[in-house]
């Protein structure tokens, strides 16, 4: 039990080290069109969105669908470039199954809550 756990942490540490090292190299790649706008952002929340969506879609069609290489690229790869694409995907889970009142408070307080909370630590240390 104890090594399956340290096993899958593993897993998802070693995916979340590409998926992190993956989020700054487009933030590199994209520094010179920021223009006050953050298009990097975007775009790793949006491509992120896409890849875990194709990864659901596809786990969740085969036997594998908890296995290592979904842990690895979902949890890990996807989580490690922007844990926007789990929100996203937890939210549509919620909205397929019917749960829209769960899906309004999750989308509306993670928003408001998530920028409210960046506001707080910030003025708190200013």
């Amino acid at each position: 039990m104890v090594a399956d756990i340290i096993k899958n942490i593993a897993i998802a540490g070693a995916g979340s080290f590409i998926g992190g090292a993956a989020r700054y190299l487009v933030s590199l790649a994209m520094k010179g069109v920021s223009k006050g706008f953050p298009w990097a952002t975007l775009a790793v929340n949006v491509l992120g969105c896409f890849l875990i969506g194709l990864l659901w879609g596809y786990f969740s069609r085969s036997a594998s669908e908890g296995g290592s290489w979904a842990l690895f690229l979902t949890v890990g790869v996807c989580g490690g470039f922007t844990t926007f694409s789990t929100f996203s995907k937890e939210a549509l889970m919620m909205l397929q199954s019917g749960n829209i009142w769960g899906f309004a408070t999750y989308v509306a307080l993670s928003v408001i809550a998530g920028v409210a909370l960046v506001a707080l630590g910030y003025y708190l240390v200013h």
